[in-house]
């Protein structure tokens, strides 16, 4: 009996040492193999573009593969990410996207993916939205601004980059705790915004940093108030949500890498380890200070949370504001 037992024991650890060295699945070994495409749902130029291209270029060596950049705009971004949500789920289709599509339109856009339908990679950076003014305005600070804007309700327009847009969403999230109300006035990007804003059709540019910063250097514009909870060097002078007390409201342009739902874990943590190595290196970090950006490099879980978050917290200003599901 004693030697059954023994003999026993033996072929259980055995069979235990065996299983320990089970390789891990072929397909997660021998990932990537073959070249991996990156779907950018925004148009070639842009900041989104330019930061996909950069962190493709980076990873490339560490994947030993190449990884080409497929840009499919439409839709304020929803016609490229339906497209990387309904990709085969095998890590050779990956998207680098900007927060909009996935937190601001699906309580505007009858889009056809939730949170479920995509696997968060990691998330590389953010910018935030800013306040802009005329020269001329009377405030020189961002308390300044805000008495201003509570003195006079109603009487103020802003420029946004779209009706339901995430800027529009982030003004508003901070005005609503003001209680303060301003005029939005939607246009076709932040760009446009500027212009109209330049041209004096709006009182305040509500948008991005890149278009608005060289105006702000030549002083044609007065930036004062940013949509981060902090303040940001490419403009010293605007003060953050925190010097209001509006930290938590902080809502920002952010950008990161999602998969489709159901990629093999084994994968996608790959994929995590490798653009956030790639994300690390210096040439993407200086890509990101031109555009005004600050390099913020997340994992997948605290990407997933990222969007959770934004999407229940943007989902409540869409429905005060009275913003509406409509088809694309």
């Amino acid at each position: 009996m004693l030697k059954d037992t023994l003999g026993l024991g033996l072929l259980g650890a055995l069979a235990l040492a065996s299983t320990a060295l089970v390789p891990a699945p072929a397909a997660a070994q021998e990932f990537p193999s073959r070249p991996i495409t990156l779907i950018v749902p925004a148009p070639p130029g842009g900041g989104t573009d330019v930061f996909a291209r950069q962190i493709a270029e980076a990873v490339e060596p560490i994947l030993k593969q190449k990884v080409i950049v497929d840009n499919r705009a439409g839709g304020g971004g929803t016609v490229g990410t339906t497209l990387i949500t309904a990709a085969q789920p095998d890590g050779y289709t990956l998207g680098f996207i900007w927060n909009s599509p996935l937190t601001t339109s699906p309580h505007s856009l009858a889009v056809s993916y939730t949170p479920d339908s995509y696997a968060s990679v990691m998330s590389i950076g953010f910018s935030s939205y800013v306040l802009c003014t005329a020269p001329s305005f009377p405030a020189a600070n961002a308390k300044e601004l805000v008495d201003q804007i509570k003195a006079n309700p109603g009487k103020f327009t802003y420029g946004n980059d779209g009706l339901g847009g995430t800027m529009q969403l982030a003004a508003e999230r901070v005005f609503s705790k003001l209680g303060a109300k301003v005029r939005p006035v939607p246009f076709g990007g932040a760009g446009e915004t500027a212009r109209n804003f330049l041209g004096g059709h709006v009182t305040f540019y509500g948008g991005s940093l890149p278009p608005i910063l060289p105006h702000a250097a030549a002083g044609k514009a007065k930036c004062l108030l940013l949509t981060s909870a902090g303040k940001n060097p490419a403009l010293p002078q605007a003060s953050g949500l925190d010097d209001i007390g509006l930290g938590a409201e902080e809502t920002v342009l952010w950008w990161g890498l999602i998969a489709p739902a159901k990629t093999p874990p084994a994968i996608l943590e790959k994929l995590e380890k490798a653009f956030m190595e790639a994300a690390a290196t210096p040439k993407f970090k200086e890509a990101m200070d031109k555009q005004g950006a600050t390099l913020r490099v997340l994992g997948a879980k605290d990407t997933g949370a990222l969007i959770r978050n934004e999407l229940a917290a943007l989902g409540a200003v869409a429905k005060a504001i009275g913003i509406e599901r409509k088809g694309q």
